[in-house]
């Protein structure tokens, strides 16, 4: 499952990151790494872009960057 697939008000933990070069480090570098706790908290009306919580503050990010990051479900982890 991929982060753009989680429901809202669901947690998850971040299996992988995928992308490549600038996109792949720059995840990275606003702390969506392996192993880290995520949760959606909205999705905009049209359906892009989606909010997320994790390590304590809320992010943005487009539904097709999402489809990037592979996540295990919190009843799954």
């Amino acid at each position: 499952m991929t982060l753009g697939e989680l429901p809202i008000g669901k947690q998850a933990v971040i299996k992988s990151v995928g992308g490549e070069g600038a996109l792949r480090c720059r995840f990275l570098d606003m702390g969506l790494i392996p192993k880290t706790r995520v949760e959606v908290r909205k999705v905009a009306p049209m359906g892009d872009p989606i909010e997320i919580r994790l390590r304590g503050y809320e992010l943005t990010v487009r539904k097709d960057d999402a489809a990037e990051i592979e996540v295990v479900p919190e009843e799954e982890s």
